[in-house]
């Protein structure tokens, strides 16, 4: 196969501000030379693969849902979901469907994400 998934990029007013939120989010490291208009949350392997999350400045702030998100999973949702808050998330909405369970946040600049209950 000749493509390869190498991350996923979000527009940003402030690129360093959001890549560092999500840098701790993920406890991986915001790559050298970030900045307002460009940063880089690398990949969690050490070697470089795996996806990285990038993020570059536009003018105009976010204004609907994103048609793309993130979802992280936890086994320890409600201390997960304190601690991401104290890096600067907000609630959106909690969800449930049968088992499963969910809620949904917003990061610094309003970027949706799930944060889903997982098994023990």
């Amino acid at each position: 196969m000749s493509t390869t998934f190498i991350g996923i990029t979000y527009d940003a007013r402030d690129a360093e501000r959001v890549a560092r939120f999500w840098g701790a989010v993920l406890g991986r490291r915001v790559a050298d030379g970030a900045s307002t208009e460009h940063a880089t949350v690398l990949a969690a392997d050490p070697d470089g693969g795996g996806p990285r999350i990038s993020f570059h400045q536009v003018p105009e702030s976010k204004t609907v849902k994103n048609r793309l998100h993130i979802d992280l999973m936890s086994t320890d949702p409600a201390r997960e979901l304190e601690r991401i808050l104290g890096l600067g998330a907000t609630i959106v909405a909690e969800q449930s469907v049968g088992d499963l369970r969910w809620t949904t946040l917003a990061d610094p600049e309003g970027n949706e994400f799930d944060l889903i209950a997982g098994l023990a």
